[in-house]
Parts: C-alpha cells; structure tokens; sequence
C-alpha cells in the first residue's frame, strides 16, 4: 500500500517527491558529525595557540584562549557523540521488528507464574 502511494506521489508531482526521497536524517547526522570534527580540531589549534600566546603575550591572554578552545572542543565533541548516536539509531539499516513491543503488563517469566498461582488461588483451584 506505502508503494501504491509512493507511486501515486511521484505521479502527482515528481520534483516534490523526488525531494522527499533524498532527504535522509542519517545524511543529516554525517553532516553534524563532520561539522563536530572540524570544529574539535578549531578547538585543539585555539588551545594550541592559547599555549604559544601564553609565552610571548601574556599568561592571562594564553590561558583564556586556551580555555576558550577547550571549551569548543568539549562542546563539538559532545555534538558529534549525539549525532553519531542519533545516526545509529535512526539509520535505514535498522529493520522493524516483526513482534509488536511488550506492553509493561506483557511481562514473561517468574512475575508471570507467580500472578497465575495468585489468579488461581483467588479463584480457589489451588
């Protein structure tokens, strides 16, 4: 049915479909995640830098501009950890599983028996 209106969409209006069909989140999230690296190894030259200006310029103007770059590498680190874990998630390699989730009431094993001894009981069978 989903490819009945995947095929009647591209009937419709192809450039509109054609749009939806490239877009892709995991494409997104490489993105963010590149974007994180680059913004890492800004972060590690401005500590760097912080570290060299520390020497010639002054310890106070060093050590801010090389707290300054931690501080970006930490923040692009972060961002790029949630990307990447974002893109694991949500990538289209992942299928749909067959069996529906468990509902909380669904649980399997002792809890189980013993809600059924409980049930029997109450019902004097036991």
């Amino acid at each position: 049915m989903l490819d009945q209106i995947e095929q009647a969409l591209y009937a419709e209006d192809p450039k509109f479909a054609n749009t939806v069909r490239q877009t892709n989140p995991v494409v997104h999230h490489k993105r963010r995640i590149i974007k994180a690296g680059l913004g890492f190894v800004l972060g590690l030259v401005l500590m760097l830098t912080g570290l060299l200006l520390g020497s010639s310029v002054g310890l106070a103007v060093g050590v801010t501009v090389s707290v300054g770059g931690f501080l970006v590498m930490l923040a692009c680190l972060l961002w790029g950890l949630n990307a990447w874990r974002r893109a694991a998630v949500g990538g289209p390699a992942e299928a749909p599983p067959d069996e529906p989730k468990r509902r909380k009431g669904d649980r399997p094993g002792m809890m189980n028996r013993f809600e059924e001894r409980w049930r029997r009981r109450q019902q004097g069978d036991e």
